[in-house]
């Protein structure tokens, strides 16, 4: 019988690192780190028993080959002990989302969803868009997958029961019915045209279609407009008609109906070619709130009940329960997540089902195709990228193929409001969460080269301080600057300062003589500039990256001049928040008019007291 292998080297080192460690570990739940000698957190696990679980990747022999890589590559561990393994579960899951590590499965796409607000701190309540933390006082409904569906929603709010959509400051002066009055999509409360009660029934009644109540109501319509037909008040009739219509049109872009739906999740994971898609479709109050494709990163040797769970944990850290979640794969810890995520909702069950037959099942089938057709378009297209990442190799002369490709442009008027701007591009497409903008501060008005040194050392700076791995999916392959000799000049400068100009690839990319596009020109620092023939699918693809980051730029720079301009005169006063604001702009109509204001005049504005007022006087006088 032959000897097994003596295991030696790195990975033998790193196998002795763990096992110092599991000497010293309880038999009691928590999370554990490994991490590299550079400092990069490889994996996030958890456990129940955490010296049971750690032990086991001391057994290096019986370990796949992406594992005997990490244990290899681990230089430390960290440890945090928990009460319970259900706590353990949501460090873990939020630790992954913040760390990234590579070694874990991992969800990369993590936008916050849209969600439909009735403000509730106003008598008038406004119906809007929100996104981000619940912090506004009011009713949210959803999560909504897209902002197109909010946004026809919205407007189906409007025309079948006439909530405005106008802020407080438009609402508190206006004069007279504004063009969603004529429309017939609002009651114009802002100038008396309802009463608050009558109001506050339309808004009770857009609660109960947003629950899922809208059968009922549409019921409630179909009576109101039968009475007035039967009165022969044709033109009210026909309103409730159209309301009644437009409340329709939202059921009949329902893709499908499952009666007792309720407030459901639905997610399907399908795999392809090492790659998986997982789709969920959002049920609220049984309608179809939208529904999103994701597509986790993970070894392709990972069991699919595993990838669900994983994913499940990482999808809901920072999202609210629904009552129900339907499965076409049952996660591999199915009753650890059921009780996370009660205990995430308050104590309130939450069930995690795979349909086995009826509707539901048919409805799982449905989502399920839905995965598979979108897992099919993003290898279509992953193929187009991957084919253009190697030619952009073989044109710049690259060593390997890139994946990370960063894109830079800088965007102002005449020096005011300063941008720069960083887009990413890789074998996936564009990878939108990793786009940045720089708020200019040091460089000098419409100094190009300076905004440029600037960007530069801000975005590897932190990069350096980070100790971000120059291997790793966050460190570029491929600067393309926006700009030609000068600004290539500039930043290769500022790179070989920094110490990091040996690891990226630079390449400018400017205009030609004309500034026509096609007849792009490519400065590099060890060839002559070069230009390619106009119908090369690689100058497009090259085309596409610069159009796109000079998308991206323009509109940073947009927003912070929008920003600029919004700015009021009061907003540099000490003791003057929004509140006393508000008050002193409906009092004078504007900021002019408080800043030409006496003291006494000033004192007349309620919440503005004597010493405010001298405040506010001196502020302008002195």
């Amino acid at each position: 019988m032959s000897e097994k292998p003596k295991i030696s080297g790195p990975l033998s080192r790193g196998a002795q690192v763990i096992a110092d460690y599991v000497r010293q570990l309880p038999t009691t739940p928590g999370v554990y780190r490994m991490i590299s000698d550079t400092g990069e957190v490889l994996y996030v696990g958890k456990a129940k028993a955490l010296k049971k679980r750690v032990v086991s990747y001391t057994h290096v022999d019986k370990l796949p080959i992406r594992l005997q890589r990490m244990v290899s590559q681990t230089a430390t561990m960290e440890f945090v002990h928990t009460h319970t393994e259900v706590e353990a579960l949501l460090l873990e899951s939020n630790l992954i989302k913040k760390l990234k590590p590579r070694y874990n499965i991992l969800l990369r796409d993590d936008k916050s969803f849209p969600y439909i607000l009735i403000t509730g701190d106003h008598d008038f309540a406004q119906v809007k868009k929100h996104r981000g933390a619940r912090k506004p006082k009011g009713e949210y409904f959803g999560p909504f997958a897209s902002a197109g569906a909010v946004n026809h929603t919205i407007q189906v709010l409007q025309r079948a029961f006439k909530l405005r959509n106008c802020s407080d400051n438009i609402f508190a002066n206006r004069k007279r019915p504004c063009l969603q009055y004529h429309i017939k999509r609002c009651t114009a409360p802002c100038v008396d045209k309802v009463s608050k009660d009558e109001y506050a029934d339309q808004v009770e009644q857009a609660r109960q279609f947003l629950s899922g109540e809208s059968r009922a109501i549409q019921e409630y319509f179909g009576k109101l407009m039968q009475k007035a037909s039967e009165a022969e008040d044709f033109e009210r009739a026909a309103e409730f008609r159209d309301r009644i219509k437009a409340m329709a049109a939202v059921q009949a872009r329902q893709d499908i109906n499952v009666e007792g739906l309720g407030d459901t999740d639905i997610l399907a994971l399908t795999q392809k070619g090492g790659q998986s898609c997982i789709q969920v479709f959002f049920f609220r109050g049984g309608q179809n709130f939208g529904n999103r494709a994701y597509f986790p990163r993970h070894d392709k040797a990972e069991e699919t009940d595993t990838i669900m769970s994983v994913f499940m944990a990482q999808f809901y850290e920072n999202k609210p329960m629904p009552k129900t979640i339907l499965v076409n794969i049952i996660p591999v810890e199915k009753a650890l997540l059921e009780q996370a995520f009660a205990l995430k909702k308050d104590g309130a069950k939450v069930t995690i089902s795979k349909p086995e037959r009826g509707q539901r099942k048919r409805l799982i089938e449905f989502v399920e195709k839905n995965a598979a057709d979108s897992l099919a378009r993003r290898m279509t297209m992953q193929a187009s990228e991957k084919r253009h990442l190697i030619e952009v190799q073989k044109l710049f002369g690259m060593k390997k193929t890139p994946t990370r490709v960063e894109v830079y442009d800088n965007s102002h008027i005449s020096g005011t409001n300063q941008v720069g701007g960083m887009i990413v591009a890789g074998p996936e497409g564009f990878q939108k969460n990793a786009y940045r903008k720089f708020n200019i501060k040091t460089a000098e008005k419409s100094d190009d080269y300076g905004m440029m040194r600037e960007v530069m050392r801000r975005r590897f700076s932190r990069a350096l301080k980070e100790k971000v791995p120059k291997e790793s999916e966050d460190w570029p392959d491929l600067l393309l600057i926006d700009g030609g000799q000068g600004q290539l000049s500039v930043v290769t400068q500022t790179l070989k300062e920094m110490g990091v100009y040996d690891d990226v690839t630079v390449v400018g990319i400017a205009k030609g003589p004309d500034r026509n596009a096609g007849r792009e020109q490519f400065f590099m620092n060890d060839r002559k500039e070069f230009s390619l023939p106009i119908n090369d699918p690689t100058l497009h693809y090259l085309q596409r990256l610069r159009d796109e980051v000079h998308r991206f730029a323009i509109g940073a720079h947009r927003t912070r001049r929008k920003n600029d301009i919004s700015k009021s005169a009061l907003d540099g006063i000490a003791g003057i928040g929004a509140k006393r604001k508000r008050s002193l702009l409906l009092h004078f109509g504007s900021a002019k008019d408080v800043a030409s204001a006496g003291i006494e005049d000033l004192r007349n504005v309620d919440g503005i007291s004597q010493s405010i007022a001298e405040k506010i006087y001196n502020h302008f006088n002195e």
